[in-house]
């Protein structure tokens, strides 16, 4: 059973649990993005198991009406087995969201698995344009010029500020530093495109400088963020005629991603503490 605290954060163990939560969402105004939990698999049945999973819920979801989408992770669909598996499963589900008139985002781990990800986001949104979306983390240095070969690819670009703990020879560490670097991300996706935009904050400022900048170019966005944090800021915006979707995370691997999340930077566990007090 999960415990409260991770009730927050996770729809649920079951798919017809998370689809309520959809549900309720949808009533609110929200899209919301559906994640499987599950990660790291180094065992190719595992990463088959979450793929046929993936398109039985883009099934689901179609059949029963609902305003979502999926979210997938490399190492889920079997990139720690070969980046080949990994880039067969992606593109397996991708086929199939576009037969169902369905969308899939890819996640982005650590730095590792950056070239492969990105080499199979650009491959697979060619054949299937405007069908699926790619994170991009603005703390890595690389991404302004991953930026600049991705930006006329004919897929959706969610741009965060980065939750890995990554070395300083390729990440930027400093907080105002990440935060420039997410502020200049944010203005070459507005100036070089005008859709396809998604704004992974709960920062209040990038999401206002996103709103500036979509009036100055005419251009089209979303506001992406977590389920359990902000929540009242989510229906706000929604209220307020802007296009937000809730990242929402299911399944019976909630420990795990909760403990990963954890471990990888000091500010989640101060997070999750605050989670706890109900602050």
């Amino acid at each position: 059973m999960i415990p409260p605290i991770a009730r927050r954060f996770v729809a649920g163990e079951t798919v017809p649990v998370a689809l309520e939560h959809v549900r309720a969402c949808n009533e609110d105004g929200l899209r919301v993005i559906l994640n499987r939990l599950g990660e790291h698999y180094d065992d190719p049945d595992d990463a088959r198991a979450d793929t046929e999973a993936y398109l039985d819920l883009l099934d689901d979801i179609a059949a029963a009406g609902l305003d979502a989408c999926v979210s997938v992770k490399p190492s889920q669909l079997g990139l720690d087995v070969s980046d080949d598996l990994f880039a067969e499963h992606y593109r397996e589900i991708v086929a199939h969201a576009h037969d169902l008139d369905a969308f899939v985002w890819c996640d982005m781990e650590d730095a590792d698995t950056t070239d492969a990800t990105l080499d199979a986001f650009a491959s697979i949104a060619a054949d299937y344009p405007w069908r699926v979306g790619q994170c991009l983390q603005s703390n890595l240095r690389r991404t302004r010029e991953d930026l600049d070969r991705l930006v006329d690819v004919p897929g959706a670009i969610r741009l965060v500020k980065g939750a890995y703990d990554e070395p300083p020879a390729i990440a930027y560490t400093d907080k105002a530093r990440v935060d420039e670097a997410y502020r200049e991300d944010l203005r070459l996706l507005f100036e070089r495109r005008d859709r396809g935009i998604a704004v992974g904050s709960h920062d209040p400022a990038m999401i206002a400088l996103a709103d500036r900048l979509a009036r100055e170019h005419d251009a089209d966005y979303e506001v992406q963020m977590l389920m359990g944090v902000r929540e009242a800021a989510q229906r706000d915006l929604a209220a307020q005629g802007v296009d937000v979707a809730q990242y929402t995370p299911y399944g019976d691997k909630w420990l795990s991603y909760f403990s990963r999340r954890v471990r990888e930077r000091r500010e989640n566990l101060a997070f999750a503490a605050r989670a706890i007090v109900g602050r």
